[in-house]
């Protein structure tokens, strides 16, 4: 799984008609409507501005007029094909006088965010675990500069007669933390992995 590193764009023309194909790195279904606010503003004179989003959660597709399964299906395929998430795929169509028919617009609106990818940077998705440290309050710090040391992120503490602290950290980098902190801190700390959390 991958996702772009920074947003990419290409243009075809097919039979007068120009189609502007954009590819957006985002993380939800909101940043993707303010995004679509702003084409919208940039291309007043444009017919149609379909998309495509693939994010977690929350994918979604607009032919925008178009016939219903020749641009944001086409579109949509492709980011799939691609293997790409967290993306909003954005074609933008100024019209040019000559009818397309059905599947003249399902290439051109497909071919429209291919050539977008032959010159987008991906960059892979890494995967992130859930793990739950219990420790002493006086060593929340020491956790903290751990996970910070590893790119960790601390989601929620909660105290008791302990500090519970629940991070998400790469996948990879969980035995070491795990190593890490139960040498730091003496064995005095209790670990529970993503695993474990489920079955609990």
């Amino acid at each position: 799984m991958h996702q772009l590193a920074e947003p990419a764009f290409a243009e075809i023309e097919i039979k007068k008609s120009r189609f502007l194909g954009q590819l957006f790195p985002l993380h939800s279904r909101a940043e993707a409507r303010e995004q679509l606010l702003k084409i919208r503003a940039a291309h007043p004179n444009a017919v149609h501005v379909c998309w495509a989003l693939v994010c977690a959660g929350e994918s979604g597709l607009d032919d925008d007029g178009e016939p219903s399964g020749t641009a944001a299906k086409p579109m949509y395929n492709v980011l799939v094909h691609k293997d790409v998430t967290n993306v909003l795929a954005v074609v933008v169509r100024y019209w040019g006088g000559i009818k397309l028919g059905a599947g003249g617009l399902t290439r051109a609106y497909g071919q429209a965010i291919s050539e977008a990818f032959k010159i987008a940077t991906l960059v892979a998705v890494e995967s992130m675990s859930e793990i739950e440290i219990e420790v002493g309050f006086a060593d929340e710090s020491q956790v903290r500069r751990t996970l910070d040391k590893y790119a960790g992120e601390v989601n929620h503490v909660s105290y008791t007669e302990t500090a519970q602290m629940q991070a998400s950290i790469k996948q990879k980098d969980v035995t070491a933390v795990i190593a890490e902190l139960t040498d730091v801190l003496k064995g005095q700390v209790n670990i529970r992995t993503g695993d474990e959390l489920k079955l609990s």
